[in-house]
């Protein structure tokens, strides 16, 4: 396959992604779902921290319940399956644990590399020890008065949180494309309890849900109007 092979390929897939509200309910299988998960989780995150979760509802019961926590939305209550991203710091951390054994003086890694992962996962370590703090929470804030872009720092609660939940969209956004791919349809949706979710599905304290996603096939009446898209010479800046 060259590249443009691949180049044509991934324009069909995008250009099959929609935001598909109506799904006629059809069953999917366990093995299709986890086949494209399993492609999410190639997804980039900070540091490969990948502090994320993605839980598949696929019972019929608990499928209905967290649906309900979505408002009732059309897409939640008529979607085969939904896909629950669920993003925390003890997810961070033990993934941390796993990299720097994979990446230790046991690996099979020169020993510049071992010492480089060494040095990374000492400052994300100590990131995930002082970071979360209020005080640098409260510092944030203050500062981004004067320079707005300094809010999206990771630091006090609500900058970890929000750290979380972008590095986990990139695996929602690749489970999206993902799940065109393999011929089916995704809605993506923020509109939910997500105490109510958090409850139905054991999340621990601390988890943060960014955005449940419906799975499913379209019906065949769904509504799929045409995709407007703003023109590149308004979204794009070329330096």
């Amino acid at each position: 396959m060259t590249d443009d092979d691949v180049w044509q390929a991934f324009k069909a897939v995008n250009e099959r992604r929609r935001a598909v509200r109506d799904f006629d309910g059809r069953p999917i299988p366990l093995a299709t779902l986890e086949e494209v998960v399993a492609e999410a989780l190639k997804a980039p995150s900070s540091g490969n921290l990948q502090p994320y979760r993605l839980h598949v509802v696929h019972e019929p019961e608990l499928k209905r319940a967290v649906a309900e926590s979505c408002n009732g939305q059309r897409a939640a209550m008529t979607a085969s399956a939904l896909v629950v991203v669920v993003s925390s710091r003890a997810i961070a951390l033990s993934t941390l644990g796993q990299l720097e054994v994979a990446m230790g003086p046991d690996s099979s890694l020169s020993e510049r590399s071992v010492a480089y992962h060494a040095r990374t996962y000492l400052m994300l370590r100590r990131f995930f020890r002082f970071a979360p703090a209020h005080l640098f929470g409260a510092l944030r804030i203050a500062v981004s008065f004067l320079m707005p872009v300094l809010s999206l720092l990771p630091f006090g609660p609500s900058g970890v949180r929000h750290w979380l939940a972008r590095n986990s969209l990139f695996a929602a956004q690749t489970l999206m494309l993902a799940a065109a791919a393999r011929g089916l349809d995704t809605c993506p949706m923020e509109g939910f309890d997500a105490m109510k979710v958090s409850r139905l599905l054991g999340l621990p304290c601390g988890s943060v849900v960014p955005v449940v996603i419906a799975v499913g096939h379209r019906s065949a009446d769904a509504r799929v109007e045409p995709r407007l898209r703003r023109s590149l010479a308004e979204a794009v800046v070329v330096h």
